[in-house]
């Protein structure tokens, strides 16, 4: 299950994704929203969201402003602006997406899958590293498994 943050200074923008997600998106199973860059700096902390649907322009601070001033960007970002302008900006922060408000249901859904298959191969290399580090330390070879990805998934043989 996917925790969702939702930073936005429209609070409007903030219910229309909310909703949008509830009914469109059943593997956002928590969903937390803020108002500006700066709460959302501490919510984060403190929440620790799997994904985070990012305005660009908010007073004070910008999302990209909030992105530079998190240490471990740990989470996927998904820009949500009514703006085009800042498609390259957001590519150089690794956004997973960049969606147009009015934000579109099917490109909405997509980008919530895509979060959910990087997660998938990141655990699957995280298997595959502890994988290699238990066979590097095995006593003997018997204990060496060898790890083949299936079409189910890892196998460990």
């Amino acid at each position: 299950m996917i925790k969702a943050l939702i930073v936005d200074d429209e609070a409007a923008a903030r219910n229309s994704l909310d909703l949008l997600l509830k009914k469109h998106a059943p593997e956002v199973s928590e969903i937390a929203s803020v108002s500006n860059a700066t709460d959302a700096y501490f919510k984060i902390r403190d929440y620790k969201p799997d994904l985070v649907f990012l305005d660009i322009q908010m007073p004070f601070l910008n999302g990209f402003d909030l992105l530079n001033k998190i240490e471990d960007i740990n989470f996927d970002v998904i820009f949500t602006t009514a703006f085009n302008q800042y498609a390259i900006q957001a590519i150089r922060f690794s956004a997973l997406d960049y969606l147009l408000k009015p934000i579109d249901t099917n490109e909405l859904k997509n980008a919530v899958q895509r979060h959910l298959k990087r997660k998938e191969q990141s655990l699957q290399t995280n298997l595959q590293y502890k994988n290699l580090v238990d066979n590097i330390s095995a006593k003997s070879t018997d204990e060496f498994k060898l790890a083949i990805n299936g079409t189910s998934g890892m196998q460990f043989l």
